[in-house]
Protein backbone atom coordinates (compact mmCIF):
# COMPACT_ATOMS: atom_id res chain seq x y z
CA UNK A 1 0.00 0.00 0.00
CA UNK A 2 1.57 3.70 -0.87
CA UNK A 3 2.12 5.69 2.31
CA UNK A 4 1.40 9.42 3.00
CA UNK A 5 3.17 11.64 5.36
CA UNK A 6 1.11 13.34 7.50
CA UNK A 7 1.92 16.68 9.49
CA UNK A 8 -0.21 18.54 11.86
CA UNK A 9 -0.21 22.11 11.38
CA UNK A 10 -3.04 23.69 14.11
CA UNK A 11 -3.85 23.22 17.20
CA UNK A 12 -6.71 20.80 18.05
CA UNK A 13 -7.47 23.48 21.07
CA UNK A 14 -11.30 24.39 20.31
CA UNK A 15 -12.28 21.70 18.19
CA UNK A 16 -14.39 18.76 18.97
CA UNK A 17 -13.26 15.86 21.22
CA UNK A 18 -13.59 13.54 17.97
CA UNK A 19 -11.80 15.35 16.31
CA UNK A 20 -8.43 15.90 18.56
CA UNK A 21 -9.07 12.02 19.26
CA UNK A 22 -8.61 11.02 15.83
CA UNK A 23 -5.54 13.09 15.39
CA UNK A 24 -4.44 11.59 18.38
CA UNK A 25 -5.34 8.14 16.77
CA UNK A 26 -2.83 8.99 13.78
CA UNK A 27 0.31 9.42 16.10
CA UNK A 28 0.48 12.81 15.85
CA UNK A 29 1.15 14.67 19.37
CA UNK A 30 2.09 18.34 18.67
CA UNK A 31 1.99 20.70 15.86
CA UNK A 32 5.11 20.36 13.30
CA UNK A 33 4.47 16.59 14.49
CA UNK A 34 5.13 14.19 11.40
CA UNK A 35 4.48 10.73 10.88
CA UNK A 36 4.84 8.18 8.04
CA UNK A 37 1.49 5.96 7.58
CA UNK A 38 0.62 3.09 5.31
CA UNK A 39 -2.89 4.36 3.41
CA UNK A 40 -6.22 1.88 3.99
CA UNK A 41 -9.79 3.12 3.60
CA UNK A 42 -9.68 3.70 7.08
CA UNK A 43 -6.42 6.25 7.20
CA UNK A 44 -7.96 8.09 4.63
CA UNK A 45 -11.33 8.69 6.32
CA UNK A 46 -9.84 9.61 9.12
CA UNK A 47 -6.91 11.99 7.45
CA UNK A 48 -10.41 13.50 5.60
CA UNK A 49 -12.07 13.78 8.84
CA UNK A 50 -9.48 16.42 10.08
CA UNK A 51 -7.94 17.86 6.96
CA UNK A 52 -8.25 21.22 7.82
CA UNK A 53 -5.72 20.40 11.38
CA UNK A 54 -3.12 18.22 8.84
CA UNK A 55 -1.35 18.73 6.09
CA UNK A 56 -0.78 15.51 3.70
CA UNK A 57 2.20 14.62 1.41
CA UNK A 58 2.90 11.23 -0.49
CA UNK A 59 5.90 9.73 0.13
Amino acid sequence: MPKVKVTQVRSVIGHPKSQKDTVRSLGLRKINHSVEIETNPQILGMIKKVSHLIKVEEV
